[in-house]
């Protein structure tokens, strides 16, 4: 079975962060990307579920250092504007 790869036009490539140079193929279970300048390639599950060897990080886990939703502060706070015209000098 021949796979078919196609360049994603505008996709900038998470590693090196050219533009135009990702492309993405997929198979039954999962959908692949690689970036064909310097190397960089993942994939996702096309089920949703997570790769069981998915390592747990800041992104994909729980926060403990985050507050619950009902212990929030969510008190209006006071903003200043400030004005940008009293900040220019035109010599």
């Amino acid at each position: 079975m021949s796979v078919s790869k196609r360049f994603i036009a505008g996709a900038v490539c998470p590693r090196c962060g050219e533009m135009d140079t990702v492309r993405m193929y997929r198979d039954d279970e999962r959908e692949y990307r690689e970036c064909v300048k310097c190397g960089f390639s993942d994939s996702l599950r096309l089920d949703g579920r997570p790769d069981p060897e998915q390592i747990e990080t800041r992104v994909s886990g729980e926060r403990s250092d985050r507050a619950p939703a009902s212990k929030a502060d969510d008190s209006p706070q006071p903003i200043r504007i400030l004005d940008a015209g009293g900040l220019r000098r035109d010599h």
